[in-house]
């Protein structure tokens, strides 16, 4: 009660906010005083009840709030819907083919006479709704690789095809709604000046710097954007600014800060010198990438030799002595680029910082070894060899420096940096499925299958099975709809198409031949839908950054990671509004009215 009355105080500011008259047109605010109604009146229902209701609808209706308040996953839901009609195309071909082939192996494998010979009869096609299902997963490649080459490649393509400007148009949007907000500001600044003289029309269109400057003192924003654009106004002589100056004021916003490595220290001493010349240098890198490359071959070759071995039997020694040669090389190479650039230097490259973390630790567990083992190796409260254990992973951990110096590595690790950035909206819209079809499962399939070893009803007993594959065979028992979290291992299991028939064939014969339906909407918005949509978007994000980032160094596609905004990554591509649209569109904007 005390999250609905958070959102009645919610939607009664955002209508007061925006009035009547807009709210009775925003289908969403509509929609989030229906879904607070139906969740108060279910909650006074829950507590006449004493809680003993077995079916609460707010849960099923609770994802709106997370939608509702998202303006991106709104976004999101908008072009999904604009997608359906061509993915609705393609799932009609598939249930035409799914048809078709229904019937030609109802025609083929008919029952016979002779028991023996009635195996596919059997086990496929003793009716429509177990043929139909048998070639379904067929169909969706478990057990068999062959059945995503055709179909199912043209369906990712036609989502592909459909979202690869996704993120264009969103930039375009933003970027109108920006330029039309900046105009407006424009404008309001015109019409104050105004009531000081209205006699010169070139008054008329321009802004005064001063009064850019008080605004810009006033207004809550980062102090970097607030000084790039205080620093980009006063370059204006003059004192003023007309439209186009003042639009260009504010493209510092499209900027991020790019942060300059401090100088490096300058030092007296010859020999301090040439090891900041030296240590500076990118070979100096290019060794220690080296050096890392052998110490995890040299673990490797040892994992390999005492592959056979238990843990009891491995002598952990030779490699502790290789390791330790390897750890005061890495502790030199720290040393080195610290002298050459400072310790602030050193920590404004993400590298060196990675680097440092993994060689302190490695010196640390490195001293503690020597402090346990200084008088036999086989004392201690760990095995020498567990120790040692721990050095590898560490080191090997550390290996994974080498990425950020290999082009394609970067663009790779970019893209996936970029990918928990730009794909929050869909994951947010995946969690709210996820959580409608686990509560939908609970409400249906509550209880169906007991577990083995408790009370079972004659019914449940009568549907066990130890056919080889099936459920109760492979012991899929954990994966049930008995609770919330068995409940999304079931779903997850289902979109990754791992074994899935034996989930359907379970609850098909626990229940009902109508569970069907619940499983195979469930692959459809998940496996077809969103994991074909998740993998367009990995293609359009790559694709662009190694159309973008081919001809560049490894350096210039660390440095465009974080100099860029998404907006400016799509400034060539973006159509920019003229101002005499712009103008156009603030005359008939119902909620700005400027006396010009």
């Amino acid at each position: 009660i005390v999250c609905l009355l958070i959102f009645i105080a919610d939607v009664a500011v955002k209508v007061y906010v925006i009035g009547w008259e807009e709210f009775c047109i925003n289908k969403w605010l509509i929609g989030y005083v229906v879904v607070i109604a139906a969740s108060v009146v279910d909650w006074a229902i829950t507590v006449s009840m004493i809680c003993n209701e077995t079916i609460r609808v707010r849960r099923l209706i609770r994802p709106f709030f997370l939608l509702q308040n998202s303006s991106l996953m709104k976004k999101t839901l908008k072009c999904i819907k604009r997608t359906l009609p061509e993915i609705a195309s393609v799932i009609l071909l598939l249930a035409l083919h799914l048809c078709l082939f229904t019937m030609i192996g109802m025609l083929i494998f008919p029952r016979s006479e002779d028991p023996k010979k009635n195996g596919e009869w059997e086990t496929y096609f003793r009716n429509l709704p177990r043929a139909l299902s048998s070639l379904l997963v067929l169909l969706t490649t478990a057990n068999n690789p062959d059945g995503t080459y055709i179909l199912m490649n043209l369906l990712t393509a036609i989502i592909y095809n459909q979202f690869r400007g996704y993120l264009l148009m969103s930039v375009q949007t933003s970027i109108i709604r920006r330029r039309l907000g900046i105009r407006a500001a424009f404008e309001v600044l015109c019409c104050k000046r105004q009531g000081h003289s209205s006699n010169s029309e070139d008054h008329e269109e321009r802004v005064q710097v001063n009064t850019v400057l008080e605004v810009m003192s006033r207004v809550q924003m980062k102090s970097f954007y607030r000084q790039a654009v205080i620093k980009a106004a006063q370059e204006f002589r003059d004192g003023f600014l007309d439209g186009e100056a003042f639009q260009r004021l504010f493209d510092e916003l499209d900027k991020d800060r790019i942060r300059e490595h401090p100088p490096n220290p300058e030092y007296s001493l010859p020999i301090l010198q040439w090891i900041q010349s030296t240590c500076s240098h990118y070979y100096l890198t290019v060794v220690g990438n080296v050096v890392a490359l052998a110490n995890v071959i040299c673990i490797c070759t040892v994992l390999v030799l005492d592959s056979e071995k238990v843990v009891s039997q491995r002598d952990g020694y030779y490699m502790e002595v290789i390791n330790c040669a390897f750890i005061l090389y890495y502790v030199l190479e720290m040393v080195l680029k610290l002298i050459a650039f400072g310790w602030r230097g050193y920590l404004s490259y993400k590298n060196n910082i990675f680097d440092g973390l993994f060689t302190v630790l490695l010196l640390v567990l490195q001293m503690a070894i020597f402090l346990t083992y200084r008088i036999s190796y086989k004392m201690g409260l760990l095995s020498l060899w567990e120790m040692v254990r721990l050095v590898n992973m560490l080191i090997v951990f550390r290996f994974l420096r080498i990425i950020p110096e290999i082009k394609l590595m970067a663009l790779v690790a970019s893209t996936l940096v970029d990918l928990v950035k730009n794909l929050r909206a869909f994951a947010g819209i995946l969690v709210v499925v996820y959580y409608v079809y686990a509560v939908i499962g609970i409400w249906l399939f509550h209880g169906a299958i007991p577990p083995p070893g408790g009370s079972s009803t004659e019914n449940s007993t009568s549907n066990i099975t130890m056919e080889c594959g099936s459920y109760e065979q492979l012991e899929y028992w954990p994966n049930n709809f008995d609770d919330f979290a068995s409940s999304l291992v079931l779903l997850y299991d289902v979109m990754v198409v791992n074994n899935w028939q034996v989930f359907m064939d379970a609850y098909t014969r626990y229940t009902t031949e109508w569970s069907k339906v619940y499983f195979v909407s469930w692959w459809l918005t998940s496996s077809v839908m969103w994991v074909n949509l998740f993998v367009a978007l990995i293609l359009e994000n790559f694709t662009y950054k190694w159309d973008k980032c081919h001809a560049l160094s490894v350096s210039d596609v660390e440095r465009t990671r974080y100099e860029t905004t998404v907006q400016r990554m799509f400034r060539e591509h973006v159509q920019e509004p003229t101002q005499e649209e712009l103008l156009v569109q603030l005359q008939q904007h119902p909620h700005l009215h400027l006396i010009r």
